[in-house]
């Protein structure tokens, strides 16, 4: 699959201001990039430092005006959709370094709080079998609801509450699957058929020795997603991190397949 994807920002700043900007994807086994174009208006300082897990980068930025950013472009998406209900897990003694870390609780995603659950609900199951029951409970169970929560709402919070949009759902896979000694991580990520079109968050789970993407919210496939950036949860991968007042003007995303 082929996508385009175009975003713009423009956010008035009033006086010096640092911020992390995280919008432009890179190139992957998985996702190639075809062509690029990305204007940032005039700034103090910039500088371009890797992602966590070293995908993506991020732009450090420091500036005393209005900051406008204008970001296009085209990706082939390569990867395949798996059954994920077939992948075994792999036992937290034989993960490779880099994937230990995502087993622990974090802000949004205190998995040692699902520990009970999982074991009463879902002891019977186990790797991608678990995952793709999780899934799709989260999906049947929760409502999508643009506005139900805010940037302090937790896995926690959502799961009582039984809504939220996609960087709540991702989190209460997380929380689940760590609570089962499954590696899990949030991915920012764009994708067509958000609805309404955005910066969308899904999952990833490390299952039979790598990483793959689930979407509770039923909006994405994993050959339909554009990767940006990972992390332990949404406060690791935000698109905009301002260390200031910044207010937003304009904001689009816009997602669409060319074949």
């Amino acid at each position: 699959m082929i996508l385009d994807i175009d975003v713009q920002l423009d956010y008035q700043i009033n006086m010096a201001t640092d911020l992390i900007l995280q919008i432009q994807a890179s190139g992957f086994a998985d996702q190639t990039l075809l062509r690029e174009s990305f204007r940032l208006s005039d700034t103090l300082q910039k500088v371009h430092i890797p992602g966590e897990a070293n995908l993506g980068e991020r732009m450090l930025i420091r500036t005393d005006r209005n900051l406008t950013c204008s970001y296009q472009a085209r990706f082939q998406v390569n990867r395949p959709t798996l059954a994920i209900e077939n992948l075994p897990a792999t036992p937290p003694h034989q993960l490779p370094s880099d994937a230990v870390r995502y087993l622990m609780p974090s802000r949004y995603c205190q998995s040692d709080e699902f520990q009970n659950f999982i074991a009463a609900e879902y002891g019977h199951l186990s790797g991608g079998a678990l995952i793709g029951t999780l899934r799709d409970w989260i999906f049947e169970r929760f409502q999508y609801v643009p506005g139900s929560s805010t940037g302090l709402t937790t896995a926690l919070d959502t799961f009582v509450q039984r809504q939220g949009v996609c960087r709540d759902f991702a989190h209460v896979i997380i929380a689940l699957a760590r609570a089962a000694a499954i590696p899990a991580r949030f991915a920012s990520v764009y994708a067509p058929y958000v609805t309404p079109q955005d910066f969308h968050a899904v999952a990833e789970v490390f299952l039979d020795g790598t990483w793959h993407l689930v979407d509770a919210t039923g909006m994405a496939a994993p050959n339909q997603i554009v990767r940006i950036g990972v992390g332990m949860d949404a406060a690791e991968v935000p698109f905009l991190s301002s260390f200031g007042p910044a207010y937003m003007r304009v904001q689009t995303v816009d997602v669409q397949v060319v074949q």
